[in-house]
């Protein structure tokens, strides 16, 4: 495993291919762990801007102090988050030790004044922590709640602070700061948690969107499937039925109800083959607006140059609405594309058609990976209306798929792929006058002839 994949530059390779919700939330909850950090950094200043010693009971709370609070802080962050996203509960423990950290600290700090360092500096460094403290607390309470514990944090503060007879320069300093730091700080907690639980719900809007949209399209085949099948299956029944009774009572007619049985099963095979193909072949045009709502949705911006899909050839049509499915599920799925372009252009008089697709999302080449068989599909029904496929990673980062149809095959004729399907098709249907299946038909047909004569 090299170190790309397994450490750190790995670990940022993956967030920035990771879809854009998944980025968005992984940009702002470290954000919001950094707060942390620069607390910590600035209490670590703060001891280093001490001038003289300091006594052995104040150094050792101190620094106990300083590394507690980070952490309950970093903890609490954390906890937070998930619990503002509806992922895990509340955690009591750690919303009761960061208050009583916070209020330790701030205790201790005005309890030790003149225990070597200056009266504005103990006043700075308690201001920082209730700067700091509303933030990860609007994560796990009301605004109410935490607003109200904030505020009587600052007022019991600032009446310490009045109490041991400071300048006044410093209670206005501390308080002031404390005020600013903790609106400010609330607020980039409250709307952070708030917008990466919008995003969350927006994301599982479009889930839920696209499975009812799968959903949709099952009722409307099944519907299709019913509306075909339904009326036909019900007269083959009673046909059926009545058939069997005519042919109890030794009439001739049974022959003639399993005629009308036969013609109608057939007729119904004729118009379910009707229901599948329209649903197997691809409209050009709907696949372009589908793929620049899906690419969009997705936060690619897409570009579409159209210039005549609905006059192509309904062949050419549905040969190249493939291509923009399986070119936009590859961008979807492979590439880390911010932009894709579609550009589609006719030629004025043979019919040709050329579609090309480009994006800029395009992965460094992977040793030992193999191509899936999209491209090799599309190769395949490309070169039955004697068209070509190629793809191509270019220097740039972009890769450009490009498909060119002709309108006429080479030779004049009707094309290589219609002409062996019409081959198939005909000999499908010669073989099914052939088959045994038909004998009980055939042989009826010679019963009603013998008994005419």
């Amino acid at each position: 495993m090299t170190v790309a994949e397994g450490g750190a530059l790995g670990w940022v390779e993956r967030i920035r291919r990771s879809s854009g919700p998944v980025r968005f939330h992984q940009y702002t909850r470290y954000t919001l762990y950094s707060f942390a950090v620069c607390e910590a950094g600035l209490l670590a200043f703060w001891c280093a801007a001490q001038r003289g010693g300091m006594a052995v009971w104040v150094l050792v709370p101190l620094l106990a102090l300083f590394v507690a609070h980070p952490a309950c802080h970093l903890l609490l962050t954390r906890a937070g988050l998930r619990y503002y996203l509806g992922t895990a509960g509340r955690p009591d423990r750690l919303i009761a030790a960061y208050a009583a950290v916070t209020a330790a600290g701030v205790a201790f700090l005005h309890t030790a004044i003149g225990a070597g360092w200056t009266d504005l500096g103990a006043v700075a460094a308690s201001t920082w922590l209730l700067m700091f403290l509303p933030g990860p607390l609007l994560l796990v309470l009301p605004v109410r709640l935490a607003g109200a514990l904030t505020a009587s944090a600052v007022a019991l503060s600032g009446l310490s602070v009045a109490v041991l007879d400071l300048p006044g320069q410093n209670l206005g300093y501390h308080v002031g700061a404390s005020v600013l730091g903790a609106v400010f700080f609330g607020f980039s907690y409250r709307c952070s948690g708030w917008t990466m639980r919008v995003v969350s719900e927006l994301e599982a809007a479009r889930e839920t969107q696209a499975r009812l949209a799968v959903a949709e399209e099952r009722l409307r085949f099944g519907r299709d499937l019913h509306d075909v099948l339904g009326r036909n299956l019900s007269v083959i029944a009673l046909k059926s039925e009545l058939a069997v009774q005519l042919a109890q009572r030794g009439s001739p007619s049974a022959v003639d109800q399993m005629t009308e049985v036969q013609r109608i099963a057939r007729e119904s095979q004729r118009e379910m083959r009707e229901v599948v193909r329209g649903y197997r072949e691809a409209d050009l045009h709907t696949e372009l607006v589908g793929a620049r709502g899906v690419l969009r949705a997705a936060g690619i911006d897409c570009r579409i140059e159209d210039s005549g899909s609905g006059e192509l050839p309904e062949r050419l049509q549905s040969a190249l609405g493939w291509v923009v499915r399986e070119g936009t599920t590859n961008v979807l799925r492979h590439a880390d594309a911010r932009w894709c372009a579609i550009r589609l252009r006719t030629g004025p008089g043979d019919g040709a058609a050329e579609l090309v697709m480009e994006n800029d999302g395009v992965p460094p080449p992977r040793a030992g990976a193999e191509g899936g068989s999209g491209l090799a599909g599309l190769r395949e029904r490309l070169a039955e209306l004697g068209g070509t496929l190629a793809d191509e990673r270019r220097g740039d980062g972009t890769f450009r798929l490009t498909a060119r149809v002709p309108g006429r095959p080479e030779g004049g004729g009707e094309p290589a792929g219609e002409a062996r399907g019409k081959a198939r098709g005909d000999n499908r249907g010669n073989a099914r006058e052939n088959t045994p299946g038909n004998a009980p038909g055939n042989a009826m047909e010679n019963t009603a002839r013998e008994d005419e004569r």
